[in-house]
């Protein structure tokens, strides 16, 4: 049998996030353009006789960072060297950089053999969408911040310029991206998509808890009421642990992000959602 490992097409992406969602990762809708835009090199692909197995993405952020995701085997394809194949490619394929990943907690021994270390632990929770959309005039479409400003607010919360993902991630169909201001000033932002299974709100970055629960309920209004509603916190944040528990969500999965280099500084405290498992 011959095994091959390319780069991904773009209708192939559609594969490793088909594959994702029954992994029980919940993508989002339209995640694949967002996904594919950042980095149209970034996602591998291993086929054996042209029939895909494998899938990992090493997405590059500039010429310092990258992130690894979407590294997943076929079941049936397991236990063959397929899997540890892809995963030196995409290592290899980010060779200098520091790179980051967010791993089912019982790999990690496996990610240490390759030199990562466990930075913190990120947390899926779930509750349930709807609720009244509160009357707040600080609380804007983040369509009227213009971009220079989100992108300056969203530097702190991630170490390379994501300018081309951050662009999409909040002009995708199907959601709701909101920023809320104080004193003529972003003070938060947050974007909740419509996913496989329910929503989620990803990221949710806030000067403090109070303007986090603001954004985080005026998000929750957009979705439909009772359906099943995500947010990704950061363990370190213990302001998104108070969030999650104000509003009664469970935890349901989790990840270790770890990373080969030096972890590099983000701004943990205001970090109440993740951007995304997969991507950073």
């Amino acid at each position: 049998m011959s095994y091959t490992i390319r780069s991904m097409t773009r209708p192939e992406l559609e594969v490793a996030i088909d594959w994702a969602a029954t992994e029980g990762w919940n993508p989002g809708l339209y995640d694949a353009d967002c996904f594919y835009g950042a980095d149209p090199t970034g996602f591998l692909i291993g086929l054996v006789n042209n029939i895909p197995v494998a899938t990992i993405s090493a997405v590059k952020y500039g010429d310092t960072f990258g992130f690894i995701g979407f590294y997943i085997v076929r079941p049936e394809s397991r236990g063959q060297g397929y899997g540890l194949q892809i995963w030196k490619a995409a290592l290899a394929a980010l060779e200098g950089r520091t790179i980051g990943l967010d791993g089912v907690v019982d790999q990690q021994e496996n990610y240490r053999k390759s030199g990562f270390e466990l930075a913190y632990n990120n947390i899926r929770y779930q509750g349930m969408g709807g609720g009244e959309a509160p009357v707040d005039s600080a609380i804007i479409p983040l369509a009227q911040i213009g971009f220079d400003e989100l992108r300056a607010y969203d530097q702190p919360f991630f170490p390379a310029d994501r300018q081309a993902l951050l662009r999409s991630w909040i002009a995708q169909p199907q959601s709701t991206a909101l920023g809320i201001m104080c004193h003529n000033q972003m003070a938060g932002y947050g974007v909740v998509r419509l996913c496989r299974s329910g929503y989620k709100v990803s990221p949710l970055y806030a000067d403090n808890l109070a303007f986090a629960d603001r954004l985080f309920t005026a998000l929750k209004a957009h979705t439909s009421a009772g359906a099943p509603l995500f947010l990704d916190v950061s363990a370190p944040n213990t302001d998104a642990l108070r969030l999650v528990e104000h509003h009664h969500m469970v935890a349901v999965f989790e990840t270790a992000r770890m990373y080969l280099g030096s972890p590099p500084p983000v701004s943990m405290s205001r970090h109440f959602g993740v951007m995304s498992f997969e991507l950073g």
